[in-house]
């Protein structure tokens, strides 16, 4: 499905999304990805949902975010709230939808100049 929204410049945004990828700014990932309004970073070492831990939710904490999304794949899961404590102790938000949800769902909080991270599994 292909995503439209005004542009605004070089902020990143999910621009498509298909069943095995997707596509910040027309460029296309088959692979997980970590997306804010200033960068889409390769870095977060997650093999799949099940293997989420601790660390892999404090990750998150170096980009200040008001909310995080995470989206889990085809299906909505959810991950344990003690694994994503130490963001939400801080009055973060994290949010679990499957990823065309987040895909929507960052866009139009990163067009609201919303400090959102998406961390998105295929």
């Amino acid at each position: 499905m292909k995503l439209h929204l005004a542009n605004l410049g070089d902020t990143k945004m999910f621009t498509a999304h298909d069943a095995t990828s997707v596509f910040v700014n027309r460029v296309q990932f088959d692979h997980t990805i970590v997306v804010n309004a200033a960068e889409v970073r390769e870095d977060w070492q997650v093999a799949n949902f099940d293997a989420l831990d601790e660390t892999h939710f404090k990750y998150f904490l170096t980009f200040k975010p008001e909310i995080v999304i995470i989206g889990t794949g085809a299906q909505q899961r959810f991950a344990h709230p003690k694994l994503y404590r130490a963001l939400t102790d801080l009055g973060i938000g994290v949010e679990f939808m499957d990823t065309p949800a987040a895909c929507r769902t960052y866009n139009i909080l990163v067009a609201e100049d919303r400090k959102v991270v998406a961390a998105i599994m295929l």
